[in-house]
């Protein structure tokens, strides 16, 4: 059994479609890359998964236990952590004020040993720990959203768009962290339009299209992918 599925999921605002069938699993461990252009519907079905948006059709299982419809809140307590798109970090909060907030479901005592995994993980963080998060560089917010969402000690991370807006020296040693909190034993979706960078690290991947699923596969038959090269990779 799978630890995430998805199946046929949609969703709609106002009336417009954004999601018509997207169905994905997520084995324990695995990265899996969510692929598609703008409007393709990755980051309405992630926010379905995150409980920030409730199916309008479709399941989502966990674990074995259906979470479709159940709000983020209760989501998170069983194990599965949203890191959003642009970082929304605190930036009144210092470092540490944030990474406790990420920390806010677990028991005292392992908010502490969370963080001393994060001041080890992230080391320049715990050089800015007083510091407010609005001061960080953009890199140095994206290091602390991904560790502030390791704080609720999640079996699965999704991660919608770690790049975008990061230099290219930044770029790859965020891919390098990523890759790192896999193996850690922590599953991850990742929604990325550095596809190639994605695909590097991903177990598989899934390419969405008009709010379909329509292509599956390993991480390297999609960077071979015909299709995969004209659409994402300029090729």
């Amino acid at each position: 059994m799978a630890l995430l599925e998805v199946e046929d999921l949609a969703y709609s605002y106002n009336g417009i479609v954004a999601v018509r069938g997207v169905s994905f699993t997520v084995e324990q461990g695995e990265v899996v890359a969510l692929l598609g252009a703008n409007g393709a519907g990755k980051s309405t079905t992630v926010k379905m998964v995150a409980g920030a948006l409730r199916p309008q059709a479709g399941r989502i299982r966990f674990d074995g236990e259906s979470l479709a419809g159940r709000p983020s809140h209760v989501v998170v307590r069983r194990g599965i952590t949203l890191v959003p798109e642009g970082r929304l970090v605190f930036p009144e909060m210092t470092v540490l004020e944030n990474l406790q907030m990420g920390g806010f479901v677990q028991p005292a005592a392992q908010v502490e040993a969370a963080l001393a995994r994060a001041w080890e993980m992230f080391p320049r963080l715990a050089g800015r720990r007083q510091q407010p998060a609005g001061s960080l560089s953009g890199g140095e917010q994206q290091m602390l959203a991904l560790a502030r969402g390791l704080m609720s000690a999640p079996r699965l991370m999704i991660l919608d768009e770690p790049s975008l807006g990061l230099a290219p020296q930044l770029v790859q040693e965020l891919f390098h962290m990523i890759a790192a909190v896999a193996t850690g034993g922590v599953s991850i979706v990742l929604v990325e339009q550095n596809v190639h960078q994605s695909l590097r690290i991903a177990s598989r991947g899934y390419v969405l299209e008009k709010g379909r699923t329509v292509k599956g596969g390993t991480g390297q038959e999609l960077l071979a992918d015909d299709f995969v090269r004209r659409a994402f990779l300029g090729r």
